[in-house]
């Protein structure tokens, strides 16, 4: 039998914690929100239209007429802003609980090389933390290992699920490569002592060559099994991508000489601190930059005190494919923090809508899954949250409503309780 559920119906079952494994309408009108398509567009009064996991219907509402009777649940969100789901990639958010509790860190495994480790398998879908990031909006997670020179192969991974596997949106996409330091020691904060070349950045980089030397002739030949070269054939056919975590020039401008030398067709800068200084070799290369968390401070003493918060603005202009990540102290919790970044993109020269695709659909084109995730748009998986205000600003992101991949997902977390709990035992209703 169809039913009509409203909004505070909805919002009721979220309050209460009702699990939507038993609620499942087919499909699922959201009426005159203001819809962030994602791709630059704007429905100021929009209707998204979901069946079963797939977005089928988007359009301006004030020129689409429709029957109602079409639907089996019509939730009105006149004044609230409705969004793709936020991406976080680059981070040990599901991989870690308490970073000072080493039982509960699997995000770095001994050893230099372990390109066949796989953060994939060790995601943790119960983790509250989870919670609190999905709350703000951040419903994609790229789970990322740590450590080593080569620490693993990340995932992406969904942000609600009921296990690893139900979780997975790529499964391995690609291995994470943590270049040398061609400079030591110095900055701002250990003044004034300068920095001074890294002696053994030759040699570290000789390493990293000889071992894709090795990797290279294993995927050519027809060698008995190695996980560690198992994991990286894929990357020098194309299928598979390598994220260089690089931030100095040097080590740039080598980590460009190595993409060229073994054709990596599908590479990515991780970090590019000083990516703003080589901006047309990267183009010219069309290769993408996963940007350090803005809320920093100037890596040396000489840099514009704003020069952090101004490259994505920079890279912008340029041309270049880029995204927003958040890896640094506490970055599985602070992952929440993700849309306030590109808050602080937008106050420094990228329009309301490219700050938005800063962490949406430029993070899923880096990745690889733009197919179905990263825009409003028909086909794509409906993964996606509504906002009362602008999600981008820590005043008004308040999120009414979560779908992942077509499920509704409570609105609330284990703070939200624990607020409330409080709140009324010392008489605050």
């Amino acid at each position: 039998m169809r039913t009509k559920n409203t909004f505070i119906a909805l919002a009721a079952l979220f309050l209460a914690g009702t699990s939507f494994a038993q609620t499942k309408p087919k499909r699922i009108l959201i009426e005159n929100p203001t819809v962030h398509v994602g791709d630059g567009n704007i429905f100021e009064k929009g209707v998204v239209g979901i069946e079963g996991d797939k977005i089928i219907l988007v359009k301006n509402a004030l020129a689409y007429s429709y029957e109602k009777s079409d639907w089996d649940t019509i939730i009105d969100m006149n004044g609230q802003h409705l969004y793709a789901g936020f991406v976080a990639p680059n981070t040990t958010l599901g991989l870690t609980e308490i970073d000072a509790v080493r039982a509960t860190r699997d995000f770095n495994e001994t050893g230099d090389f372990n390109s066949n480790v796989r953060a994939q398998i060790a995601y943790n879908c119960e983790s509250q933390i989870l919670e609190t990031v999905r709350t703000n909006g951040v419903l994609i997670t790229q789970s990322t290992p740590r450590g080593g020179i080569i620490s693993g192969t990340s995932a992406v991974m969904a942000n609600s699920c009921w296990n690893w596997e139900d979780g997975t949106l790529s499964a391995n996409d690609g291995i994470h490569l943590n270049w040398p330091e061609s400079l030591q020691g110095g900055g701002w904060w250990a003044e004034p002592q300068p920095k001074t070349r890294n002696e053994k950045y030759g040699e570290q980089k000789r390493e990293i060559y000889e071992y894709f030397e090795l990797a290279l002739a294993y995927s050519k030949g027809d060698l008995n099994s190695d996980l560690r070269y198992e994991a990286i054939k894929d990357c020098f056919q194309g299928e598979k991508r390598v994220y260089i975590h690089a931030n100095e020039l040097q080590q740039l401008h080598d980590a460009l000489d190595f993409i060229d030398h073994f054709e990596i067709k599908h590479a990515v800068i991780v970090g590019g601190y000083d990516s703003y200084m080589m901006t047309d070799k990267l183009k010219q290369r069309n290769i993408p930059v996963m940007l350090p968390r803005l809320h920093s401070l100037p890596d040396a003493e000489d840099n514009d005190v704003d020069l952090v918060y101004r490259l994505p603005s920079i890279l912008q202009d340029a041309g270049i494919l880029f995204c927003l990540q958040n890896e640094g102290d506490m970055e599985a919790m602070n992952a929440r923090n993700l849309p306030f970044l590109a808050g602080t993109a937008m106050g420094y020269g990228l329009t309301e809508e490219q700050a938005i695709q800063a962490i949406t659909i430029n993070a899923c084109k880096i990745m690889g899954i733009d197919k179905f995730y990263g825009t409003i748009q028909e086909g794509k998986k409906a993964t996606l949250f509504v906002s009362q205000g602008s999600a981008l600003d820590m005043k008004s992101n308040n999120v009414t409503l979560i779908l992942v991949n077509g499920e509704f997902v409570p609105v609330t977390n284990f703070q939200n309780a624990l607020y409330e709990k409080y709140k009324g035992k010392y008489g605050l209703e």
